[in-house]
Parts: structure tokens; sequence; C-alpha cells
């Protein structure tokens, strides 16, 4: 009998989730790095923009999202994409295909970065079959690396994250974000102006990613927001999550988002304003 031949390498999904933990974060680690390079040099300028006149594009943005795709396909060829500025690319379609895809966000809160604001971040998740498994959140300007892995909890610094335990609405400081679209934010603003005297306060940081991570870490206690791309919310997402709070998602991107003591009072105070 002829001997077996091996097929070589494979870019199936036999990485441990720690491993692509590890590369997630050492990719967004690279991309926060280069980003706060680029902004210090202080030569930021507009290069397009898409969804409406203030919804902006960097060429730091490009940039990033260039590295982001190296790092992580340079690592794993075989796996798919999602990036804001790149689309979407299919991956492997042999025999061992990979069930990866990787959903990046090169600088979540891109104005915050133009402006030379801190709340920006890189944002990279890790799908399996569908379900975000692995995430990392990088924010440069306070040198923190949020992460979680699926059923593990989510971390900072090597502790164990989770969310605050507030459970009265009134006592509640909410996190939030406008659409790019005037039409939409026409209907955002009246919600807004409602709900500020149900809470303690509302904060709008300007970064969706930011906003789940500091959930996930009881800076603030709720959040909501409309529109969201999968780039906006993957990672977040799951850090969110894991750090026991509880996220409702729709498929137009509408997120709301708290501990579990608040999220029923939260949602549905909202429902009724909306």
């Amino acid at each position: 009998m002829a001997d077996a031949i091996d097929p070589g390498p494979s870019v199936a999904d036999d990485w441990p989730l720690e491993d692509l933990l590890d590369l997630a974060v050492r990719a967004a680690e690279e991309a926060g790095q280069l980003a706060q390079q680029r902004g210090r040099a202080g030569s930021v300028k507009v290069a397009a923009t898409k969804t409406s006149l203030t919804d902006v594009v960097t060429e730091v943005d490009r940039e990033v999202e260039q590295l982001l795709r190296g790092v992580l396909l340079d690592a794993r060829p075989g796996d798919a994409w999602l990036g804001e500025e790149t689309g979407a690319s299919e991956g492997a379609t042999e025999s061992h295909q990979s069930a990866v895809r990787w959903v990046v966000d090169p600088i979540d809160g891109t104005v915050n970065f133009l402006y030379g604001l801190p709340g920006w971040a890189v944002s990279v998740a890790g799908e399996q079959w569908g379900e975000t498994v692995v995430a990392a959140v990088v924010v440069p300007a306070t040198g923190e690396t949020f992460s979680a892995i699926r059923g593990r909890g989510a971390h900072l610094a090597g502790q164990r994250l989770a969310v605050s335990t507030c459970n009265e609405l009134s006592q509640a400081l909410v996190a939030t974000g406008f659409a790019y679209q005037p039409h939409v934010r026409a209907r955002q603003g009246p919600v807004v102006g409602e709900l500020v005297s149900k809470v303690r306060d509302i904060r709008r940081m300007g970064a969706a990613a930011v906003d789940l991570c500091s959930l996930a870490a009881g800076r603030v206690d709720a959040y909501f927001e409309a529109g969201l791309n999968p780039w906006d919310l993957a990672a977040g997402e799951l850090i969110a999550r894991e750090a026991g709070a509880s996220v409702n998602a729709t498929a137009d991107g509408d997120v709301v988002a708290a501990g579990p003591e608040l999220i029923a009072s939260f949602s549905a105070e909202l429902a009724r304003l909306q």
C-alpha cells in the first residue's frame, strides 16, 4: 500500500480559541500603535465620505485596515474577511475550508480620531460558523486592551470584567450614539431628550466599541444605539455579553444593552419613547 500523502498545512478551524484571541489582540495592538503614530503627526485629513457628509474616512483608516488584514490573513490565509473599508471576501474554498471570519473596524470613532479626541478604538472580532468567538478592542488613548473568548469571560489587564449591579433606571448612567444620516438623527434626538430626565445622565462618547467595553467594565450602566454595522458591534458585543450584559441587537443594527437587573426596565422605557 502506498504511503499516505501529507496534505500539507491546513487552514481549517483547528486553532484553539486562545490562539485566535492572541492573534486578534496582536493585530489590534499593532493597528492601534500605527493609528496613534499617524494621529500624532497632526496631518490627518478626510479622504472621503460615505453615507453622509459627516460619515468620514481618513487615509489612516485605510492604512490601518490594510495592516489588520495583513497580520490576520498572513497568519491564517484561508480565513474570510469583513472590514469597514475593504468590504467582504470569502475564505478558502478547498476541502480544508476555514470556518473563521474576521470582522474588523480599523478606527471605530473616526470623527474623534480626526479631531484628536481620545474616544476611538481598533476593533477585531473572530467568528466561527456565524458566532463571534473571540474579540479584542484596543483603546490607544488609554492604553487599554479589552478581550473576550466566548463562554470564558471578558478581561482587561488580566482582570475579569463584570457589568454594574445598577437596578434602578433613575440611577443609571447611559451611553448612546447617533447615526450619520440626518433623518435618523432627527428621530434620535427627541428620544434622548426624553430619556435624560429618567436616568442619572447620558454620555455620548462617539464609538460603539468603546461604549460596549465601558458597559462591560461597569463604567456605564446601559447603552443603546441605532443602525450599527457588523464591524461596529461584533467585538464589543461579545465583550459586553461575557461581562454579564444582556445585549439585544436587531438585524438592522439597533442595540439595547444593560446589566441583567436593568435590562427590562431600560428596554421598556426605550420602547415607550420610540
